[in-house]
């Protein structure tokens, strides 16, 4: 009783000292996690700070930009050979005496357009007329209107209310009465001024901002680092070429884009007759600023006006024509011509943004929400702090392609998956999306399933799903075989080519080979890729699957001429029971060459350890990845011998075997 006693002890404290290590670990872990809360109620602060100091903020992000956009120039300058000060005063001159003039013809533009509406409300009116009689005729206008008209009587309509009394009489209300007098020509000088005053203080703050920017460059530059990243300067110095190199390029080249696009734009509205083709296609160059909307919003002003500017309906489909076919060469042509690089956010992510600036700071704000958003896009980029920004923003995935598969494949969407697969075999061969995408996304799978944290019916629907999409490949498979024929002849003729490629695979012609899979339902799918990727190269290529390794389940292997049997195994563990399999199939195919694929992404055994395994497991080959696979599938060296375990004979064996053989042939004998 007291040993057992004592016993129980020891195991409670070996317990609780376990519980103890779980939680600290627990603590530990929890601990080396960073929490996200400091920088959402950063972001957060932020997003209020930037709202109602609006006024502020506004004019020196737009003074910012302009030296994002501005710099390039100034350097240019500089390494002419002019001086610092003419260099920056001569670009920031010339920049907004281009944006004064800009806005004056604009102005100009707009006033005359509203001189001229009253000239079309003619054309206005008949074409409404001519549409209003168009549905009489099959009376559905008349008959909205009718509805409509009634909706609102009844509407308006007072209700009655009942009174005992007789109604009194109506009260008469006084009238309004608006005295004018006379301005004072001081008055009207101050009524014109003042509406001028804020943008034209706004305009000059901006304009002193970005010559104090551009000539203190270096100095913020190094006083930013100093100030965000010290400690850090090689991260901190990437980001900021990062950031400048986008923010300016997109600036740039967005600019280039817009003129290429109103140019033509107003040329062609000025040959079909659009009165003021000049304001459209200026504001063509800058509505196009705002991602998705601008452009609609061009396009809208003069399609009303070719409406309302001549009776017919001619001149709108002509103008509608010359819109369709400048967005598709501009789309089309001049943008992937003269983009070098994308700005790097998502579709989504550019609606978002400017749904946002335009709600932080209006109109400006629409106009500047690629390229500040750009900026938050690189912030995220290089401070880990704002990763998620980068995630949530940006256009690059955020999963590697093994990952995305596997998601797919455990979703049980081999459809989506098939689409991903042929995005990425337009760039690659099958047996390389099979040996860096597919396989590795199946490893990750065992992985989980070894961990327990795949079911057997995930398992199965995961190898299932993958089974799909190799059938939805097979097309695929067809075409690379016509292609590898093709280049087998080309090969032979020309025989200089000394470029190895990893993929570059020997023929299969003539050879018969026969897949299994190990152990489960995904290493099933392993060999099922193998024998496709061996087919393309022409052998008679066949795969079975783990079910037939078993004892009672062998004898039904087809192996007669087979020239190779590859077990295709993902799991490590198998290697404790591949000799006992590696045995059975040599002795039952002694021609046939029988190895071991063990497939493995990363953390391959070297070159010894590899020959150990092989001799211990008396296998012909062992290999790790796909191009070796079929290499040594398709090869034509001979198999190993099957080397037979002899037993130790126990001492005075052969002895009492002597004896016992006299026995019985005395026995015999008498």
């Amino acid at each position: 009783m007291l040993k057992f006693s004592r016993g129980i002890d020891q195991d409670r404290a070996a317990t609780a000292g376990g519980l103890q290590q779980i939680a600290f670990a627990r603590g530990a872990a929890a601990a080396a996690q960073p929490s996200r809360l400091p920088t959402l109620v950063a972001t957060a602060a932020t997003v209020a700070v930037l709202y109602f100091a609006r006024d502020v903020f506004l004019p020196l992000a737009i003074a910012i930009l302009l030296t994002f956009a501005l710099a390039p120039l100034v350097s240019r300058l500089r390494r002419v050979g002019c001086p610092r000060s003419v260099a920056v005063i001569g670009t920031v001159t010339t920049a907004f005496l281009f944006l004064s003039a800009f806005g004056v013809v604009i102005a100009m533009q707009v006033s005359e357009v509203a001189q001229n509406l009253p000239t079309y409300q003619y054309n206005i009116v008949e074409k409404v007329r001519t549409l209003k009689e168009t549905g009489s005729e099959s009376q559905i206008l008349e008959r909205i209107g009718r509805v409509i008209e009634r909706i609102s009587t009844e509407i308006s309509r007072p209700e009655p209310e009942m009174r005992a009394s007789p109604e009194p009489a109506p009260e008469t209300k006084p009238l309004l009465v608006e005295i004018f007098s006379p301005q004072r020509p001081v008055e009207t000088l101050k009524n014109i001024i003042n509406p001028l005053l804020g943008p034209l203080a706004t305009t000059g703050l901006v304009i002193v901002v970005v010559i104090f920017m551009l000539f203190e460059r270096e100095e913020l530059r190094d006083r930013f680092i100093r100030l965000v990243g010290y400690g850090d300067l090689h991260r901190t110095t990437e980001a900021l070429q990062d950031a400048g190199a986008r923010v300016g390029r997109y600036l740039l080249m967005q600019l280039v884009v817009n003129i290429t696009y109103g140019i033509p734009l107003a040329i062609g509205l000025s040959l079909l007759g659009i009165p003021n083709a000049v304001l459209w296609g200026m504001l063509a160059i800058v509505l196009r600023f705002v991602p998705y909307i601008g452009p609609v919003i061009a396009a809208a002003l003069p399609l009303f006006l070719a409406f309302a500017a001549a009776p017919g309906w001619s001149l709108l489909v002509w103008t509608a024509a010359l819109f369709i076919v400048l967005e598709l060469l501009s789309n089309n042509v001049v943008e992937p011509w003269l983009y070098g690089s994308r700005t790097g956010l998502s579709p989504l992510a550019i609606i978002v943004a400017a749904i946002f600036w335009a709600w932080l700071w209006g109109p400006v704000g629409l106009v500047l929400s690629t390229p500040l958003t750009v900026c938050l896009v690189v912030l995220g980029r290089h401070v880990p702090q704002f990763e998620f920004l980068e995630i949530l923003l940006g256009n690059e995935p955020v999963l590697d392609p093994k990952e995305r598969l596997y998601q797919r494949l455990l979703a049980g969407d081999p459809d989506e998956a098939t689409d991903n697969a042929e995005d990425m075999l337009e760039e690659k061969y099958l047996v390389e999306f099979y040996d860096t995408v597919a396989i590795p996304a199946l490893l990750l799978a065992e992985r989980d399933r070894a961990r327990g944290a795949l079911t057997n019916a995930q398992a199965a629907q995961i190898a299932q799903s993958a089974n799909t999409l190799i059938a939805n490949l097979e097309e695929i498979a067809g075409e690379e075989e016509g292609e590898e024929e093709k280049g087998a002849e080309a090969q032979e003729s020309d025989g200089d080519d000394d470029d190895a490629d990893e993929y570059d695979l020997p023929p299969g012609d003539g050879k018969s080979v026969l897949c299994v899979g190990g152990r489960s339902d995904l290493d099933d799918v392993t060999a099922s890729m193998l024998a496709q990727t061996l087919w393309i190269q022409g052998a008679d290529a066949a795969h079975a699957g783990h079910e037939v390794l078993k004892a009672g389940n062998m004898k039904a292997l087809k192996l007669e001429g087979r020239n190779a049997v590859v077990l295709s195994v993902l799991d490590r563990d198998f290697m404790r029971h591949a000799k006992f399999t590696v045995r059975r199939l040599k002795r039952m195919a002694p021609a046939a060459r029988v190895g071991i694929v063990l497939w493995q992404e990363d953390g391959r055994p070297g070159t010894t350890e590899r020959d150990q395994l092989i001799e211990s497991l008396q296998a012909d080959f062992m290999v790790f990845g796909m191009g070796d696979a079929v290499r040594e599938a398709l090869s034509d060296e001979l198999p190993r011998s099957l080397k037979l375990a002899h037993p130790k004979i126990a001492p005075g064996y052969a002895m009492r075997r002597s004896k016992r053989a006299d026995r019985e042939s005395t026995v015999k004998a008498d």
